[in-house]
C-alpha cells in the first residue's frame, strides 16, 4: 500500500542537443512542466498580478432550491478557496551518459525547475492562506490564484512538516473568508464537501460523508504523527493538497492532505482544530512547537506480554492491556521525570489511557514546559511522576513522543 501526498506533479524530460552545450531543464513539482534554458527567476510582482479582461459578460446564477445545498455551500465558501502554484530548483547532473567519460569524470550540472500546482483557503480578510507544508516546503516562489482570477506573489510564513500546516500571507485586503468549524466532535455519516483543484483541474468540488475519525499515522502511513485524520470518500486527488474539507453548514473541518494509492474512497484530511492551533503558532512565533517526552511505546497484548515475560528485556509485565514504555531517551524530559522501560501508563493529566495514540494526544495537547501528571504501573505497583515536555528536537521528528 503507497500512500500519496495530494501534491499534483507533471514531468516532462528536456531533450538533450546532440550539440555539445549543456542546456538547463525545467521541470515541475506539482503540475511539472519542461522547457530548455536556464531556470528562469519567477516575475511575479508582491500584488496582484491582473488577470486577462473578461471578453463577455457573466451570466446571472441559476436560481437555486433548499436541494442544492451543496451548490449553496460553494457559491458561499468557494471565492474563499485558492490554487497554490509553486517552483523549486534543483541541481541535476548527467549521470553515466556518456558525457561523464568525456569530461574527465568532472560531470557537468544543469538546473531544473520543478512546478508544483496544490490548493489552500484564506482565513482572514488581509490574506492569510492554509494549506500543507509539503505544498509550499522549499518552494522558491509561490503564487496565489483566486477564483475571480487574481493572482498574488505569495510569502511562506511558516511550514511544519511534523503535522504537515503551512501557513502562506498575500498582499491583499477584503478578501474572501472562509468559517472555521469544529472538527472534536464529527460523527461517521455526516456529509462532507471538498474543494480544490485536483490534476490540474481549476476549483473542482466533490461531495462525500466523514468515513471515520482518528486515524493515525500508522494507519494512514505518513510521517505526521502529531494527527489524528479524518478520513472521507469525498472524491480528492492529487491537486487537492491543502484545500479544505467542509461540513454541512458550511464550515471548514479539515485540509485534505492525503490519499492512499490505487484505493477508491480513502482519502484523509488534517482536522482543522490541528491545522489552526499550529498556524497560530507559526504567525506568532514563525514556527510550531511540539512537546516532546522523549520515549518509546508499544501497546500491550497477551502476546505481546508474553513475548517480553520470556525474553531477556530486563523487565516483566503482569498485564495484557496498555501502554508499555519500551524505551526512554537518554537526556529527555522522560528520563529526568523518572520514566522507565517497563513503565505501563495507566493516566495522564487524570485521563485514563488506553492507548499509544491517547498518550500522544495528551502530550501534544499539553504546553512546552507546563508539568504533566503521569500515573504510571510499575512492577504492579502505581506511581505518580511529574514529567516537563520540552520542544520535539528536529532528529525525533518521526518519532514516537
Amino acid at each position: 500500500m503507497k500512500l500519496l501526498l495530494l501534491h499534483r506533479h507533471r514531468l516532462k524530460q528536456p531533450f538533450l542537443s546532440l550539440v555539445l552545450l549543456l542546456l538547463s531543464s525545467i521541470s515541475g513539482c506539482g503540475v511539472l512542466r519542461s522547457e530548455l534554458g536556464t531556470a528562469p527567476t519567477p516575475q511575479e510582482s508582491p500584488t496582484a498580478l491582473q488577470p486577462s479582461p473578461s471578453t463577455s459578460p457573466l451570466a446571472p446564477p441559476p436560481k437555486l432550491t433548499s436541494l442544492d445545498y451543496v451548490a449553496q455551500i460553494v457559491q458561499r465558501v468557494g471565492p474563499a478557496v485558492v490554487r497554490i502554484d509553486s517552483t523549486r530548483t534543483v541541481a541535476q547532473s548527467f549521470g553515466d551518459s556518456g558525457f561523464e567519460r568525456f569530461f574527465g569524470g568532472q560531470v557537468p550540472r544543469s538546473q531544473r525547475v520543478q512546478r508544483g500546482t496544490g490548493s489552500g483557503f484564506i482565513t482572514t480578510a488581509d490574506g492569510r492562506v492554509l494549506t500543507n507544508a509539503h505544498v509550499v516546503q522549499g518552494a522558491d516562489s509561490v503564487t496565489v490564484v483566486l477564483k475571480d482570477g487574481r493572482r498574488f506573489k505569495g510569502t511562506v510564513v511558516g511550514a511544519d512538516s511534523t503535522t504537515d500546516v503551512a501557513v502562506v500571507k498575500i498582499n491583499a485586503q477584503n478578501l474572501p473568508t472562509v468559517k472555521l468549524g469544529n472538527s472534536d466532535n464529527l460523527l461517521p455519516g455526516q456529509a462532507a464537501i471538498a474543494i480544490g483543484n485536483p490534476l490540474g483541474l481549476s476549483f473542482t468540488v466533490t461531495q462525500g460523508i466523514i468515513s471515520a475519525t482518528g486515524r493515525s499515522a500508522a494507519d494512514v502511513g505518513v510521517p505526521a504523527e502529531r494527527v489524528d485524520f479524518i478520513q472521507t470518500d469525498a472524491a480528492i486527488n492529487p491537486g487537492n493538497s491543502g484545500g479544505p474539507l467542509i461540513d454541512a453548514e458550511g464550515e471548514v473541518i479539515g485540509i485534505n492532505s492525503a490519499i492512499i494509492q490505487g484505493a477508491a474512497g480513502l482519502g484523509f484530511a488534517i482536522p482543522i482544530a490541528t491545522a489552526s492551533r499550529v498556524a497560530e503558532q507559526i504567525v506568532t512565533t514563525g514556527k510550531a512547537q511540539h512537546p516532546y517526552l522523549g520515549v518509546q511505546m508499544a501497546e500491550l497484548t497477551p502476546e505481546i506480554r508474553n513475548e517480553i515475560n520470556q525474553s531477556d528485556a530486563g523487565f516483566t509485565v503482569n498485564q495484557d492491556q496498555g501502554v508499555l514504555i519500551v524505551g526512554v531517551q537518554p537526556n529527555s524530559p522522560a528520563a529526568r521525570g523518572g520514566l522507565r522501560q517497563g513503565d505501563v501508563v495507566v493516566s495522564i493529566n487524570g485521563t485514563a489511557i488506553q492507548t499509544a495514540q491517547q498518550v500522544q494526544q495528551q502530550v501534544e495537547a499539553g504546553a512546552i514546559g507546563s508539568p504533566l501528571q503521569i500515573v504510571v504501573n510499575r512492577n504492579g505497583q502505581k506511581q505518580t511522576l511529574t514529567v516537563k515536555p520540552e520542544p520535539l528536537p528536529a532528529r525525533e521528528l518521526n518519532q514516537d513522543n
